[in-house]
């Protein structure tokens, strides 16, 4: 395996969720079957009103942790905590449900080139998945998509969620290498910041939902598919 690409990269970093598997639309189809499950069928819009209570609720709680007003929790509890709020707002009282219902982010399905372009670049180089899927999470979740990594790293380790600098630095340090020669895979803009911020290289990969760079982002690689990455690594 070369190591080492001609751009000096040593090592690749995915984030996960979003970026290697379809989180909003594994969300989206998980919050569906547990209200049809209670014999209701939902329209588009209450779908929508139950995604936003569930996302305002994990986004809000990962923020207050990283402003110091909550302590660390892991995406199992937040997701419980989530899944019980849709339960709520939906009227579920089946605990089977929502019990099913926590555990979505287990059983999401990888884009179409996620699982292909993995093994294209871990050809290549050592291939990291960094990502805030709590360890048990991020285990079953590789089996469920065939996620092949080198090494999966979750940002429990860290006790902090992304951006914080000391969840990039689990997967530098996991490398050995200097951050320079370490890049970050995402398909959120904001991600990658924190990537940088934290020294690392950086390559935007387009999905359909994420977080698009602004126009005064300033990432070393833009690609459409994972395939167009690898490609444009082995040509640097």
């Amino acid at each position: 395996m070369s190591v080492t690409s001609e751009a000096g990269i040593e090592a690749v970093v995915f984030d996960v969720l979003g970026t290697m598997v379809d989180e909003s639309g594994g969300l989206r189809a998980a919050v569906v079957e547990a209200v049809s499950a209670s014999g209701e069928t939902p329209d588009g819009a209450t779908v929508d009103r139950l995604l936003t209570a569930w996302r305002d609720h994990v986004e809000g709680e990962q923020r207050r942790m990283g402003e110091g007003s909550r302590a660390y929790a892991n995406s199992e509890v937040i997701d419980r905590e989530a899944a019980e709020r849709v339960a709520a707002h939906a009227g579920l009282t089946d605990p089977a449900a929502v019990t099913r219902l926590a555990r979505a982010a287990e059983r999401l399905t990888p884009w179409e080139d996620s699982v292909a372009g993995l093994a294209r670049l871990a050809g290549a180089f050592p291939v990291l998945g960094l990502s805030h899927a709590s360890r048990k999470a991020l285990l079953r979740l590789n089996a469920h998509a065939g996620l092949r990594w080198h090494q999966a790293l979750s940002a429990e380790d860290a006790r902090a969620y992304k951006p914080a600098p000391e969840v990039y630095r689990l997967a530098i340090d996991a490398t050995g290498c200097p951050p320079e020669r370490v890049l970050m895979v995402a398909a959120h803009a904001w991600d990658l910041r924190g990537a940088r911020a934290a020294g690392m290289r950086t390559a935007y990969v387009r999905r359909p939902v994420g977080d698009p760079p602004r126009s005064t982002d300033r990432f070393d690689w833009r690609a459409q598919s994972l395939d167009e990455l690898a490609a444009g690594l082995a040509a640097a």
